[in-house]
C-alpha cells in the first residue's frame, strides 16, 4: 500500500516537474543565464509540489510500459519548451527593435554579452531586452506566465496527442508578429533617420566644401538619442501589451 502510494505521488511530481522544469529554463527572467541553474531546479521541485495537488487530476497513471514512460514526459517537454519560447520570442520583439536602433544610429558595431538572448548583441538591443524583463517582474505579467503554465495542463493534458499543427501556427504567428512589432517600435527612430538623411543630403549638395561624414556623425547619434528618450516609454508599453496578449490565451478566466 505504501509503496504504491510513493509510486503515484513520485510519478505525479515527475511529470509536473518534467513541464515545470523545461520551461523554467526557457522563460525570460527565470531561465536567464545569470540565474544559477540550481536555483531554476530549486524553483521547480517547490513549484511542482506546491501546484501537484490541482494538477494531479490532469496527469494519467503510472504506465506499465517504459516506452510509453518516455513517451509521455517527452511530450512534457515539448509542451514546456513551447510554452518557454513563447516568452522568447516575446522578448525578440525588444531585440529586433534595438537591431534596428543600432543600424538608424550608426552604433550597431558597439556590442555588449546580452544576458537575455545569451549572445553579442548591440548596446540598445541589451538595454531594451534588460527593461523588458524588468518590466514583466515589475508589472507582474510574470503571474500572467505561472498562470498559464498551470493551465497549460487543462489544455495539453499528459498522456494525450499533442496539437503539433497547432503548436506550430502559433509559433509561426507569434514569430512573425514579434518581428513586425520590433519593426514598428523602432518605426519613429526611422523616420527621424530617413528625415535626417535626405537633409544631411541636400546639405551635402548646396555646401559641396561641408564635411558630410565629420559634422553628420555626432549629429545623427544626438538627434536618434533624443528621440529614442522620447519614444522609449511608449515602446516598453506596447510590449508588456504584446507579452501579456502572447500569454493570454493559455490562461483560462
Amino acid at each position: 500500500m505504501l509503496e504504491e502510494f510513493l509510486n503515484t505521488n513520485v510519478w505525479v511530481l515527475l511529470v509536473i516537474m518534467t513541464r515545470i522544469g523545461t520551461m523554467m529554463s526557457l522563460v525570460p527572467g527565470f531561465g536567464a543565464v545569470y540565474v544559477p541553474a540550481p536555483y531554476r531546479i530549486g524553483l521547480s521541485i517547490v513549484m511542482s509540489f506546491l501546484l501537484a495537488p490541482s494538477i494531479a487530476q490532469y496527469v494519467p497513471a503510472l504506465p506499465k510500459s517504459t516506452m510509453l514512460l518516455f513517451l509521455i514526459l517527452t511530450g512534457e517537454v515539448i509542451v514546456g519548451a513551447f510554452m518557454g519560447a513563447i516568452g522568447l520570442v516575446a522578448m525578440s520583439a525588444l531585440q529586433a527593435a534595438g537591431t534596428f536602433i543600432a543600424y538608424f544610429a550608426s552604433m550597431a558595431n558597439a556590442l555588449v554579452q546580452d544576458s537575455v538572448s545569451n549572445q553579442q548583441s548591440s548596446v540598445v538591443s541589451g538595454f531594451l531586452g534588460t527593461m523588458g524583463v524588468v518590466l514583466v517582474f515589475v508589472t507582474d505579467l510574470h503571474h500572467v506566465v505561472l498562470r498559464a503554465l498551470v493551465d497549460s495542463f487543462s489544455l495539453f493534458q499528459p498522456g494525450q496527442p499533442l496539437m503539433f499543427g497547432d503548436m506550430s501556427n502559433v509559433m509561426a504567428r507569434h514569430v512573425s508578429d514579434a518581428f513586425m512589432i520590433g519593426l514598428k517600435l523602432s518605426s519613429p527612430l526611422l523616420l527621424a533617420a530617413l528625415v535626417y538623411y535626405f537633409s544631411l543630403g541636400v546639405l551635402g549638395r548646396l555646401m559641396p566644401t561641408l564635411q558630410v561624414f565629420f559634422f553628420g556623425l555626432p549629429v545623427q547619434i544626438s538627434i536618434q538619442i533624443w528621440v529614442f528618450l522620447i519614444t522609449l516609454s511608449g515602446m516598453m508599453m506596447v510590449f508588456l501589451e504584446m507579452f501579456s496578449d502572447f500569454y493570454a490565451p493559455f490562461v483560462i478566466p
